[in-house]
């Protein structure tokens, strides 16, 4: 019988090796999380298909790519966030349909990001500078040491699938930017934005094999194979803390370089001093942006005790008219968690909040829209307060859109409660009391402290946390320094 389905064939996302998009054999499903609606197949890389990414890279070090100065490398960078540019809606669509994130997010934060990083790195690169010291002997004619940056060869990228494109270009940008061959693994949730990369960065004309991408999982997959592989120089990874350690173990005996940004249970801290309705808007940005789904989010937020009632029912009446719904709708503030996975760990902690004692302020279940929305992977926003410090939902990262408000009686108090975690990425400190904020800051164990501000960033300074939030630092030239190998030269005079 022939079928008369009108329906039209599903996209499949391919690889992209040696220059050339690759069909895998083997497929998995791209589900939307918006309805649920099966989106496009996507072709899982097996060790033969990573095995030939990597050989590509390393080929491409060899030849031409190996052969560029850093004036090709940073015209080439421009020229692949110019094409960015051109296809920016073509972008926009990809990262809206992979992860249900308002229109209005997709166009001002992840695909503006994504064109700045390629930008950002081109100038910084070629603006670097290296040392040069001259030094005195015991024979008096004395010696010049100086510095150059190489390549570490080839770079294993592995991004997560909260920010796909902005956290993918945040690695790939400098890697290339410093002569390296990249092999990328997106996540198998968000793959659409880096197959649409791989297209800009065939039509800017870089040599083959300069740039890889393979889809697939973690374990046993495109992820293990590609950690694992003996051909891999360094490897960059955001995600999971868990993961992160996985991966650690995985390159140890090789020694290769790693950098990791992992996962965080960021405090906001809100003194009474604080401009009030500032601090309400921003700590409610911190805490439900993305769905809660961003590694810098607040999960914890200590409010001095004077104005703790009053900014609890401020943050109930803000969050309950919070619009949750369709990505390209007016107005919206949010949109669905990434998948049903997620939405059942996000919601598990829903419930074990309840049985740890919580007072739920606002939220703490699934929102009912009466249409296909049904059957995506929604939840309410958040807001409990009343659980003790040890509590597991104000100690284990939940990554939605949620947070826990709890009265500090002091400074001292304060900066504790914030540093008893396992965890430390970032932290939002809201204050009018400039000397305060200069004496508090630097006694935060995070990478990165915010001021009166939240996801504020200036992509030439540095961004990693300590503790179990992550391994090195990335952003301007510390992104350099790790995807550069520094050698040292002495001439004797």
């Amino acid at each position: 019988m022939i079928s008369t389905s009108s329906a039209p064939p599903r996209p499949q996302l391919r690889h992209f090796i040696n220059g050339e998009f690759i069909a895998g054999g083997k497929t998995f499903r791209n589900i939307s999380p918006v309805n649920g609606e099966h989106i496009a197949d996507i072709a899982e890389a097996d060790a033969a298909t990573v095995d030939a990414a990597v050989k590509a890279a390393q080929s491409a070090m060899r030849g031409p790519w190996g052969r560029t100065t850093m004036s090709e490398r940073a015209a080439a960078l421009h020229r692949i966030a110019d094409g960015i540019q051109a296809r920016f809606d073509e972008f926009v669509a990809a990262e809206v349909a992979d992860t249900g994130r308002p229109v209005h997010q997709a166009r001002t934060l992840d695909v503006a990001r994504g064109i700045a990083n390629f930008r950002t790195f081109a100038d910084l690169a070629r603006s670097a500078n290296t040392d040069l010291f001259q030094s005195e002997s015991a024979d008096g004619l004395g010696a010049l040491n100086y510095t150059v940056r190489k390549p570490l060869g080839v770079v294993g990228i592995i991004s997560p699938w909260n920010l796909p494109l902005l956290l993918l270009t945040w690695k790939i940008a400098p890697a290339l930017a410093c002569g390296n061959a990249v092999v990328a693994k997106p996540s198998e949730e968000s793959p659409s934005s880096a197959t649409l990369l791989a297209e800009v960065i065939r039509d800017a004309g870089l040599p083959p094999g300069a740039f890889n991408l393979v889809h697939g999982f973690g374990g046993g997959s495109a992820g293990e194979f590609l950690t694992r592989h003996p051909g891999i120089d360094a490897v960059t990874f955001t995600g999971e803390s868990r993961t992160g350690a996985t991966i650690m173990k995985a390159v140890a005996d090789d020694m290769k370089e790693v950098s990791f940004e992992l996962g965080g249970k960021n405090a906001a801290v809100v003194f009474a001093d604080a401009d009030f309705d500032a601090a309400v808007a921003g700590v409610m940005r911190s805490s439900f942006t993305n769905s809660g789904q961003v590694c810098l989010c607040s999960e914890r937020v200590y409010v001095e005790r004077p104005i703790f009632e009053r900014f609890v029912a401020a943050m109930k009446e803000k969050t309950q008219a919070l619009k949750v719904g369709y990505p390209a709708e007016d107005n919206v503030d949010m949109g669905p968690l990434i998948s049903h996975g997620h939405r059942d760990k996000v919601l598990s902690y829903y419930r074990l909040a309840e049985q740890e004692g919580a007072t739920v302020v606002a939220g703490g279940g699934v929102p009912h829209f009466g249409d296909e929305r049904d059957r995506g992977a929604y939840v309410q926003p958040t807001i409990w307060t009343g659980l003790p410090d040890d509590a597991r939902c104000v100690t284990e990262e939940i990554f939605g859109p949620v947070c826990h408000i709890a009265p500090f009686e002091s400074e001292d108090e304060a900066v504790r409660r914030v540093n008893d975690s396992q965890y430390g990425l970032a932290c939002a400190l809201w204050t009018s009391d400039l000397k305060r904020a200069h004496r508090v800051a630097p006694q935060i164990e995070a990478g990165l402290v915010w001021v009166n501000t939240w996801y504020l960033r200036d992509l030439r300074t540095p961004f990693g946390g300590v503790k179990q939030s992550g391994l090195g630092r990335e952003g301007g030239r510390y992104s350099l320094d790790f995807y550069s190998e520094i050698t040292n030269i002495c001439i004797k005079l």
